[in-house]
């Protein structure tokens, strides 16, 4: 039976926790995640067919973790409808999301105490805003689940996760990925948010054995800190392959403005490294922002490792982020072990000499 039963046998008190009943407690767990984010989905894309699309890149609110466009607003009372309706009373939870910081107003059922909760929920109900906005690129709701240890949860605590896709106006398929820590498998479905019809796909990540032809990047969204990133990243790829004058472009690169985005962009193969330096470069440059990756963005992280990838902090270390909305985390994911091997030694090197 795999870690992540263990722990969630423990916190619901069960005696059976090393049993099938536990497993099936787990994939409970995962499908109310995975329906959860149907709803958000399908309440999303109800409302853009009767709104503008400029009605949403209204700034909402600007928070300690990030700037809220009128997008995000949609779905925040979907959420907390579908908690009140379809979330077990036997597993009383809390929901960690931007907007429900220091209250106890997202536990359910409502007014449970935090101490008195078992599970601790990390969400983001849109992770790629900027694209989705200007309806550019797909957008994905992530949501993960831990027993729940109060201020010492992190990363490493997530037992479950579901990460579902928020498609531009012209895709008829959004695609849906979860799964359990500890079983090695990632289950994915492609659906046609015209008709609610799915099909089963298969998430592999690359199995190549460099990153010659084809893409890898480091963030470097913003303005901010990007001729550092870029520095680092130019030196990275010399440090790897040497100098590439006079030569067809070998690495590809692709910013896509998300980290759930990025994360199933190495869940499908897609990508072969994607790295978010962008805590330490602002550190090193003095840069006081909020525009960095946080732990929800992260939370559906560890399902790459069970398809057979790789994501951990820059120095290779387990990633362990408190789960909160405000604590900026710097990562590394790659599609497999051997680019991992290949590229932290590097890193490590370029690290301690730029940052």
């Amino acid at each position: 039976m795999c870690a992540a039963a263990r722990r969630f046998g423990s916190a619901i008190g069960s005696t059976r926790a090393l049993t099938t009943t536990t497993t099936r407690q787990l994939h409970h767990a995962r499908r109310l995640l995975c329906a959860l984010q149907d709803h958000i989905r399908d309440t999303l894309l109800a409302t853009r067919r009767k709104r503008s699309a400029s009605s949403f890149t209204k700034i909402a609110a600007v928070t300690a973790a990030d700037t809220i466009y009128e997008i995000d607003r949609i779905s925040e009372a979907a959420i907390l409808a579908w908690f009140d309706a379809h979330w077990p009373r036997a597993w009383p939870v809390e929901l960690v999301m931007e907007g429900l910081e220091d209250s106890e107003a997202g536990t359910f059922p409502r007014g449970t105490p935090v101490a008195k909760t078992l599970f601790k929920c990390i969400l983001d109900p849109i992770d790629g805003t900027r694209g989705l906005m200007y309806d550019k690129r797909s957008a994905w709701i992530l949501a993960a689940l831990a027993p729940q240890r109060g201020p010492k949860n992190h990363l490493g605590d997530l037992v479950v996760a579901a990460m579902t896709e928020l498609p531009t106006s012209k895709q008829w398929r959004a695609d849906q990925l979860s799964g359990v820590r500890g079983e090695g498998r990632v289950l994915a479905e492609a659906i046609n948010v015209l008709d609610g019809s799915r099909q089963r796909f298969a998430a592999r990540p690359s199995r190549a054995r460099d990153f010659q032809h084809g893409f890898a990047s480091l963030a470097r969204f913003f303005p901010e800190g990007k001729a550092l990133t870029a520095q680092i990243e130019e030196a990275l790829w010399q440090g790897l392959y040497g100098h590439n004058a006079n030569r067809s472009p070998l690495i590809f690169d692709d910013q896509y403005i998300a980290s759930g985005g990025q994360i199933y962009e190495l869940l499908v193969g897609h990508d072969r490294m994607l790295g978010d330096l962008r805590p330490l470069v602002f550190a090193k440059l003095g840069l006081r922002t909020a525009l960095a990756c946080h732990p929800y963005d992260l939370c559906t992280a560890f399902l790459l490792a069970e398809a057979g990838g790789v994501v951990e902090a820059p120095d290779g270390k387990p990633l362990r982020a408190p789960l909160d909305t405000t604590s900026s985390v710097a990562w590394m994911g790659y599609a497999n072990p051997h680019l991992a091997r290949a590229v932290r030694p590097v890193l490590k090197r370029l690290i301690a000499k730029f940052l």
